[in-house]
């Protein structure tokens, strides 16, 4: 536990540096909740919203619904190699479709995002089977008719063996 909280300290850290950018807002979502909002080891100067109860798309959907209206991307802080363009090729896909998902090899995905031009449904994310090689057409299925671009193919790291 102490080596997996070592690396994820140190890989959000680093995922922070690359992903301030100042053609988008950058917010985290924190959890727990209450402590996520109060500690002192996340930069100051970054907005920060509670993820609230919930599964991965519980928590994802209330974000994507309570977020002032525009498009929103989310992503894991698990992904070693994202960089600020597969971000931005991430919010151009958006210009032009409904969502955008960025595939990982498992069946999973590491990032999301929702142009959020009409309301959120409220099958998004039911019956998604997280953690597992379904997420991602589970999740396609849950988007219903959405016009939706795939973009950038990255790995996240999901135990010991990703690294």
């Amino acid at each position: 536990m102490v080596a997996a909280a070592w690396w994820f300290r140190h890989q959000t850290t680093r995922l922070l540096r690359r992903m301030r950018d100042g053609r988008w807002d950058l917010i985290l979502a924190v959890s727990p909740d209450r402590d996520g909002m109060q500690s002192r080891v996340w930069p100051a100067d970054l907005s920060r919203i509670p993820q609230g109860q919930g599964d991965l798309g519980d928590r994802m959907a209330r974000i994507f619904r309570n977020l002032p209206p525009g498009p929103v991307v989310i992503i894991g802080a698990d992904i070693p190699a994202v960089s600020s363009a597969h971000i931005s090729r991430a919010f151009a896909a958006l210009g032009r479709n409904d969502a955008v998902i960025g595939p990982a090899p498992d069946g999973g995905y590491w990032l999301i995002g929702l142009s959020r031009v009409g309301r959120i449904s409220a099958s998004l994310f039911r019956n998604v089977r997280w953690s597992g090689p379904h997420a991602l057409s589970d999740t396609v299925t849950s988007l219903g008719a959405l016009r939706i671009a795939r973009t950038d193919t990255l790995r996240d790291v999901d135990d010991v063996t990703d690294l």
